[in-house]
């Protein structure tokens, strides 16, 4: 379809033009979906920490056929509920600020937005913040109010 409107010195290219250059990428190893969709979940776990459904999202956005992309999960270790608390410890120390709650409902959003099922998020959210220690002062000091 690019190649269909791509124009060089005003003139379109023709089939067999637009026919010799699928060919040269293809052999060259350009249009390989099978390749482009195992170097995205690669890249989705590892430096995004996406989770299934994410990664199928992803895959699927890029127009990536159905049987590519649940073969390219197939080869993912079920291991979501390992990287979604992995992903979880990382963000609960900057929300030591917040309250409990708000520290729970924000760290399941953002895990949730990662492709993370709710009960996956809720419970590697749960665990992080515990992990942190939220509703404890960590130092032992202790502020009240004096009239």
């Amino acid at each position: 379809m690019v190649l269909r409107g791509y124009e060089k010195n005003a003139v379109r290219l023709d089939a067999g033009a637009i026919d010799d250059v699928i060919d040269d990428f293809c052999r060259r190893g350009y249009l390989d979906d099978t390749l482009l969709a195992g170097q995205l979940v690669t890249s989705g776990i590892e430096r995004k920490g996406q989770g299934r459904v994410a990664l199928s999202r992803a895959l699927s956005q890029r127009g990536i056929p159905r049987d590519v992309i649940d073969a390219a999960l197939d080869d993912v270790p079920d291991d979501d509920a390992e990287r979604a608390l992995e992903y979880a410890r990382s963000k609960a120390r900057a929300m030591s600020r917040l309250d409990g709650d708000t520290a729970l409902r924000r760290l399941v959003g953002q895990l949730s937005r990662r492709g993370y099922n709710g009960s996956v998020a809720m419970t590697a959210a749960k665990s992080a913040l515990a992990e942190a220690s939220f509703g404890s002062s960590s130092s032992g000091v202790r502020f009240v109010d004096s009239d």
